[in-house]
């Protein structure tokens, strides 16, 4: 990516780290790779005077360098902590808020879970959207009130939005933090890479950052109460009427339940929940190059090009023709 070398990662451990949060940026990064099987990432994790870090849950996580690395970050994640100055008074100890100033101009400010008090408490996020873990939100607030802080989502770009921005990006909690990961895979690379590195983690490809942090019903009594049979149908009839009323009669159910359990099990939806996969389709079929604006749109479900173009440019943008471009080398793992 910068001069023909990997996009340079670097995971910023504070004791007590969450554990689980402390390995998603070495594993999501660290599984895209090109077509020959090369690395596109390069993930190293620091530590303060490179020493082991204990986490949250009782064991300890031994870093690959010092703060010094933090000077050659391309991109920037700070895990969930405890790390008292920031959870417990809004501030940093004198040599990590030295390190965080060496990390160079041009970099990409990640936070996952309550690493988002730590980019807080070096003015990195004042005056813009974040997030963190619905848990600590009061915490936050408290600590952080020129944050706009929305607790209700799964991750955030406090930046420019689309594929230039460096954020800050801020994610919820736990698995939010894979969200994240592979959105910017998607940012970076484009969507079948990042499909490429869901399918390896076992997780959904998609979960939008606006989708809410807590479904209220995501685990049904029943599994003819659910409408994952439906979304998968779906999924392979994404050319076809979707209407509310098509998708309920599929699920057997009225339109007035299907719309209900639909948005308790996804957040989002049945609407929102098409167009956003008619979308991802079209990114893949633009990548994979050998049609037509007009033969995407069609094949997609988005009906024409210029529908096609909107919701590409609402969304990321970029017009067709220019995403086509970015990210007509597809990348998989090797």
């Amino acid at each position: 990516m910068n001069d023909g070398r990997p996009h340079r990662v670097v995971v910023l451990l504070l004791a007590p780290v969450v554990g689980f949060d402390a390995t998603i940026a070495p594993l999501v990064f660290g599984e895209a790779r090109d077509r020959d099987g090369s690395p596109l990432y390069e993930v190293i994790t620091c530590a303060p005077r490179g020493q082991p870090v204990a986490t949250t849950t009782g064991y300890g996580m031994v870093p690959a360098g010092g703060l010094d690395e933090l000077a050659t970050a391309d991109t920037v994640v700070v895990p969930g902590t405890r790390y008292p100055s920031a959870r417990e008074d809004g501030t940093l100890d004198p040599e990590v808020s030295a390190a965080l100033d060496s990390v160079p101009s041009g970099a990409r400010w990640v936070s996952i879970c309550t690493g988002a008090f730590v980019l807080a408490a070096s003015g990195r996020l004042d005056g813009l959207p974040a997030t963190t873990h619905w848990r600590a939100a009061d915490g936050f607030r408290t600590l952080f009130p020129q944050v706009r802080l929305d607790e209700a989502v799964l991750f955030v770009d406090g930046g420019t939005g689309g594929p230039e921005s460096t954020g800050p990006f801020t994610s919820a909690g736990l698995s939010a933090g894979i969200d994240l990961c592979l959105h910017l895979v998607r940012l970076d690379h484009g969507a079948a890479l990042a499909n490429t590195v869901a399918r390896y983690c076992v997780v959904p490809p998609v979960r939008e950052g606006g989708q809410a942090q807590f479904i209220s019903h995501a685990v049904v009594d029943r599994p003819d109460d659910s409408t994952a049979a439906t979304r998968a149908w779906a999924l392979e009839h994404l050319v076809e009427d979707l209407s509310i009323r098509r998708l309920a009669e599929h699920a057997h159910m009225s339109t007035r339940t299907f719309s209900r359990r639909f948005r308790d099990e996804t957040g989002v939806s049945p609407g929102e929940w098409v167009r956003n996969r008619r979308v991802d389709r079209a990114r893949e079929l633009l990548e994979a190059g050998g049609a037509t604006v007009d033969e995407v749109a069609t094949r997609s479900g988005l009906g024409s090009a210029d529908n096609l173009r909107h919701h590409l440019r609402s969304g990321i943008g970029m017009s067709p023709t220019t995403y086509r471009k970015a990210f007509s080398q597809v990348t998989a793992i090797g």
